[in-house]
């Protein structure tokens, strides 16, 4: 199956308004899930409890066609309840694998930060390379496999930083802030007279996806012109962070790649078929913020990664 890019479009298109049937104004959230997919990233949603993550996640899901799996976090949750485990079957005599949550095309981790590292670092092969290794053999994973983590802000008690390593896997980190006031009127209005759990299929969203579609889809993506002077500019901005006074840590190289593959997502969910350097400057900061680390001096400054973020995006020249 082949798509053009004005069907990649239109299937985000029509993704972008089951998905706003549910939910409310998180429009650029659900922009940069649907970057996210079809450049074969993964999301970190961090935000404070009661923001809809896990809502959004599942509405997207079912919006998508993906085969979902979810896997609540939790301080006891041990790296065989994810991948799964091989258990001896006395009928055979043989040892069976008994396949985890982590064999789906989308997994919601749900609230990540609430496991300790040891079990946070079962996801880290699965992310980068599409597979799981159980008693030294290998499984591979969906090609369409992707995470969708929440988390609560780390000022929050009973949770654990994702190591650095974790972080990197992750494309995007965007920020779920409470809504403002028109908004929250409308949640109110939309949600207030249910009772008990909330589905996507309560609010009528249908599934207007499928896995081949998606595939089809990346596989645009990947035919998308990105210019010797694109790629120029995007090295700069991630050399940057490594140069800069107020950051103690700066982003690797992996993240420039995965902010080039983002920019090609974006111009074809726009439906062109070359990246323009907007398409690097509104991606930057979700590509960037949980990258970085701000240095001693910054933090006591109370200095802002997205500030700084911001101002290298300005301070760095764009190809005209």
């Amino acid at each position: 199956m082949s798509m053009t890019l004005e069907q990649t479009a239109r299937m985000a298109g029509a993704i972008r308004d089951e998905v706003g049937k549910a939910i409310v104004g998180m429009d650029n959230t659900i922009d940069h899930l649907l970057i996210a997919m079809v450049a074969e990233g993964h999301v970190l949603l961090e935000g404070p409890p009661g923001t809809a993550k896990t809502f959004l996640a599942q509405c997207f899901a079912c919006a998508t066609g993906l085969e979902f799996g979810r896997i609540q976090f939790t301080p006891d949750l041990l790296p065989g309840d994810i991948l799964g485990s091989n258990l001896f079957n006395f009928q055979t005599s043989q040892f069976t694998l008994t396949r985890g949550p982590i064999f789906r095309e989308l997994l919601l981790a749900d609230e990540i930060n609430r496991t300790p590292p040891k079990t946070q670092a079962a996801l880290l092969e699965a992310m980068q390379e599409r597979k799981v290794t159980l008693d030294g053999e290998t499984h591979a994973l969906s090609d369409n496999f992707m995470v969708v983590a929440t988390q609560n802000p780390i000022e929050n008690q009973g949770v654990y930083p994702l190591p650095e390593a974790q972080l990197d896997r992750f494309a995007f980190k965007l920020l779920i802030p409470y809504p403002d006031a028109e908004e929250e009127a409308r949640i109110v209005a939309r949600f207030g007279e249910r009772s008990g759990p909330q589905k996507p299929a309560d609010f009528g969203i249908a599934t207007v996806a499928n896995s081949d579609s998606i595939a089809a889809a990346r596989q645009a993506v990947k035919g998308i012109t990105l210019s010797d002077e694109v790629i120029g500019y995007i090295v700069s901005l991630v050399r940057a962070t490594r140069e800069n006074a107020d950051i103690a840590s700066g982003a690797s190289s992996r993240a420039a790649v995965l902010l080039a593959n983002a920019a090609r997502a974006r111009a074809a969910l726009d439906g062109r078929d070359y990246v323009i350097p907007d398409d690097v400057k509104a991606l930057a900061t979700a590509v960037l913020r949980h990258r970085l680390q701000l240095s001693p001096a910054a933090e006591i400054e109370g200095k802002r990664m997205e500030d700084l973020v911001a101002r290298m995006i300005e301070q760095t020249q764009a190809p005209r």
